[in-house]
């Protein structure tokens, strides 16, 4: 195994996975968690070596980012918003931005959230840029940024009136031109703090401008990124499955350790259905049916995990009912039209 992943999953499993409960109901145990991802530089898994690296291959990353949702869904909610900062950054135009943020983004001295859900919505765009001397001048609203006081900044993508998108560093804190809601009341991973903001008039110099991406940039994107979502999907599973394995041996009963052997088997064929499609492939209806499957097998390890739990599972300190709220959110993470689709065909299958 890489020594950076060995480095992870120990992490992950001694520290994180005994403190999920916490994590998932006390927004400072998942500022510790977070913390303790950064003490050991694991947030910019992905970054160039020019910058530091590691670069982790595509195959790697998809198995951290696994891990990390089968240990704490709100930990690998709040970090992918990171790690995807870095990957954007990472590949956009701003090298002056590059060399003053990407160095310091491993080990959280520069710590970047997210916020291009928006590009997605259609109709009129909510969140808009006007080129102005020296930068934009961005006004709207942007629905969803997670990691509010965890993140002083967000990478933040509006529309341009040729239907491009800036891509910019804006600041995650009431500040002049920017006004953040409450964090929003979420059925899962709340602690990770999402919430709205409002911009009015609000200058970003170029300075801070990463890339300005074509029109359709996040169709293509979410078309790429089908195969790399649905590894947070197959980490939910994999909790479900460890909770009906660890019933199974505190009771001693053999056909609840049948049950977790054949979801396990399940997942393992789940994980290799599109193993071997090469980063940047769009999505097929192979890939888009392997996701669905993979929504559809964190709903039902969530579930077992819950009927092996009895009563106990409706207690906020149990781990099933958690995990079962964590396949809530991956159900519809990153969700498009298509994948949508695919997941209804899925659970709409005859018997």
């Amino acid at each position: 195994m890489n020594p950076i992943l060995k480095t992870a999953f120990d992490y992950l499993e001694t520290e994180v996975a005994p403190s999920a409960q916490r994590i998932d109901q006390d927004a400072e145990a998942l500022r510790t968690a977070l913390g303790g991802l950064a003490s050991r530089s694991l947030l910019a898994l992905r970054r160039p070596a020019r910058y530091g690296g590691p670069d982790l291959p595509e195959a790697e990353f998809r198995a951290f980012q696994e891990e990390v949702a089968r240990r704490s869904g709100a930990l690998s909610f709040l970090q992918t918003q990171h790690q995807s900062a870095v990957s954007l950054i990472a590949k956009g135009d701003n090298q002056a931005l590059q060399e003053a943020y990407l160095p310091l983004m491993a080990d959280g001295r520069k710590l970047v959230g997210i916020g291009f859900s928006q590009l997605r919505r259609p109709g009129p765009p909510i969140m808009r840029a006007e080129p102005v001397t020296g930068g934009y001048r961005l006004e709207g609203h942007v629905p969803w940024v997670t990691g509010w006081t965890f993140f002083p900044e967000f990478l933040i993508a509006a529309a341009l009136p040729d239907g491009s998108a800036v891509f910019a560093v804006v600041p995650l804190v009431e500040s002049p031109g920017v006004k953040l809601s409450p964090a929003m009341r979420l059925a899962a991973m709340e602690t990770a703090l999402t919430v709205t903001a409002d911009f009015e008039q609000f200058f970003v110099p170029d300075t801070l401008v990463s890339s300005i991406q074509p029109a359709g940039w996040i169709r293509t994107n979410d078309q790429i990124n089908v195969a790399l979502q649905r590894h947070f999907a197959l980490g939910c599973a994999q909790a479900g499955i460890d909770i009906v394995a660890a019933a199974a041996r505190a009771k001693g009963t053999d056909w609840m350790l049948a049950a977790s052997a054949v979801l396990e088997e399940e997942l393992k064929a789940c994980r290799e259905a599109t193993a071997d499609v090469p980063e940047g492939e769009a999505a097929t209806t192979d890939r888009l049916r392997a996701r669905a499957w993979a929504i559809e097998l964190a709903a039902r390890c969530a579930q077992a995990a819950v009927a092996v739990s009895s009563g106990k599972a409706n207690s906020l300190d149990h781990p099933a009912q958690r995990v079962y709220r964590e396949a809530l959110v991956y159900t519809v993470s990153a969700q498009t039209s298509a994948i949508m689709e695919a997941t209804l065909e899925r659970l709409a299958r005859r018997p």
